[in-house]
């Protein structure tokens, strides 16, 4: 397969909006770090729904950066102590999907002094294997900071084949979400050498920085970043339109390539690996200075919030902490997102904690979240197989989900739709697509974890049933070898008693016998 070219003519996906954006709202205000809280929730119930293995118990005494959980796998993320404390009993706290949900987490009570392992640094890791890389952004806990929260490691490790480029994502689409742009205006060298630390993990021969077109001061951070940058490496800084949702994997790659990752494969495929920004940067505190993944950026911003800005924030911490010190909630604030206006989650409470993909806070205010228009029926009219940047068919999809026909739903890609928003955007009908895709994926899921659980008792009923079925045949031959047995002694005994009264017979007839 020949090497994708990564280079500065751009390409189009299909689809998408071209949105107004309302970064500058958080950006206003200088980063800071969020006050240390006196109760962190650390949640260990990972995305694949699996409880992570504790290494840790109630009661003990912990420092930050300390590991709470183990990895069995490069799919495991490990959890470390946000601050010192003392270790408490497992909590459940609400979950963000399905609604309704709960999650497992570790109750760390803080102690106030805020001590720290002695940090591990990886000296000269450039000339480090890349597997030696890998191992110790694992053990760090590192995981896509983009929102998705897949295992760094994971990513890195498994057998692609050659990765020919690496791209960082910094093209953060979403209208709120700010906290990518801050990361990369005040910390533009970190990103630019963790990005190289995850390059040379992969094996990459080059790495791509892409932004978006607007961000003019960041691109000039960066750039110069790049010029002053004391490792001899390939890096090339990519601008690319204000169009949403180009910030998403899939989307970026066909605007640097021309090129669209298989509906049923990944950028490995292609040669081509992406990270998020802000991973970089967590990579390379795990390599260069050996600290652990605890804390990140978090953008509380949205019409709903008093005084919107970007925290830097220690994983585990109640979102109501970030609310407070974000100036309160304004008295007509109507509902909480976590993450963007078009993609994210609207969450239950206040009380959830802040975990390693918990990018932004956005809230709304009552009118805003408030239904003007009832749903109305589809009127098939189009408009959101134009905007669907996954090519898909989102009115067909909508009808199965709603009749309940999962499986068709599932053949025409329903798992290829990545949930951006641009098809209820632009719904006349106001139908809320994403949520019936949401449910419509949960459901699915859902009845093949049934049909799995039917074939299973299936094949053990059938196991059982051909047991059984031995088992009488092989009782069937051992009464039948009996019953042989048993003729045949009796058929013995009759011919020892015809022998006696033969001898009986003979000795009657012939008196000289005796």
């Amino acid at each position: 397969m020949s090497t994708p070219s990564v280079g500065e003519t751009l390409h189009a996906f299909p689809g998408g909006l071209t949105l107004r954006h309302h970064k500058q709202v958080a950006c206003q205000s200088p980063l800071r770090h969020l006050p240390l809280s006196a109760h962190y929730y650390l949640p260990i119930t990972d995305r694949r729904g699996q409880t992570a293995e504790l290494i840790v118990v109630e009661g003990q005494s912990v420092r930050r950066g300390q590991v709470l959980t183990r990895a069995r796998s490069d799919f495991d993320i490990v959890t470390h102590a946000p601050t010192s404390g003392r270790i408490g009993s497992i909590v459940r706290r609400e979950g963000i999907w399905p609604p309704g949900s709960w999650t497992d987490c570790i109750h760390l009570e803080a102690d106030g002094l805020d001590s720290a392992v002695e940090a591990e640094p990886l000296t000269e890791w450039f000339e480090h294997d890349r597997y030696r890389l890998i191992d110790r952004l694992r053990d760090r806990g590192l995981a896509g900071l983009g929102g998705a929260i897949f295992p760094t490691a994971a990513k890195l490790r498994g057998d692609w084949g050659p990765i020919h480029a690496l791209i960082l994502n910094g093209a953060e689409c979403e209208p709120w979400i700010a906290c990518d742009e801050m990361l990369m205006r005040t910390r533009s060298d970190e990103v630019v050498r963790g990005g190289i630390v995850l390059a040379r993990a992969a094996g990459a021969s080059e790495m791509v920085i892409a932004i978006e077109d607007q961000m003019g001061e960041v691109g000039q951070r960066l750039s110069d970043a790049i010029d002053t940058c004391p490792i001899d490496f390939p890096v090339r800084l990519v601008r690319v339109d204000k169009i949403y949702p180009e910030g998403g994997e899939r989307q970026l790659i066909q605007v640097l390539t021309g090129l669209e990752v298989p509906f049923d494969g990944l950028p490995q495929d292609l040669g081509l690996l992406c990270h998020n920004v802000a991973t970089a940067v967590a990579a390379l505190e795990a390599i260069e200075a050996g600290r652990a993944l605890t804390e990140r950026i978090v953008t509380v911003t949205g019409p709903g919030i008093r005084q919107p800005q970007n925290l830097i924030v220690r994983i585990g911490t109640p979102i109501s902490e970030l609310i407070e010190a974000a100036g309160g909630l304004t008295g007509d604030a109507g509902r909480l997102i976590l993450g963007g206006p078009m993609s994210g989650n609207a969450l239950p409470s206040d009380r959830m904690p802040v975990n390693k993909g918990s990018n932004c806070l956005l809230v709304l205010t009552a009118a805003q979240v408030e239904r003007v228009q009832p749903v109305m029926p589809c009127i098939n009219c189009g408009e959101c197989v134009r905007v669907c940047p996954a090519s898909l068919l989102p009115q067909q999809l909508f009808r199965m989900i709603e009749g309940e026909r999962l499986e068709a739903a599932a053949d025409l890609n329903l798992f290829d739709c990545i949930e951006c928003g641009c098809c209820a955007q632009v719904c006349p009908s106001h139908i809320p697509l994403v949520d019936w895709y949401r449910h419509g994926k949960a459901a699915r899921r859902l009845e093949q974890l049934d049909q799995r659980r039917a074939a299973l008792a299936r094949r053990r009923h059938e196991a059982r049933e051909a047991r059984l079925e031995k088992e009488q045949i092989e009782r069937e031959a051992r009464r039948e070898k009996r019953r042989q047995k048993l003729a045949e002694g009796s058929k013995a005994q009759d011919e020892i008693r015809a022998a006696i009264e033969r001898a009986k017979r003979k000795k009657h007839s012939d008196p000289s016998a005796e």
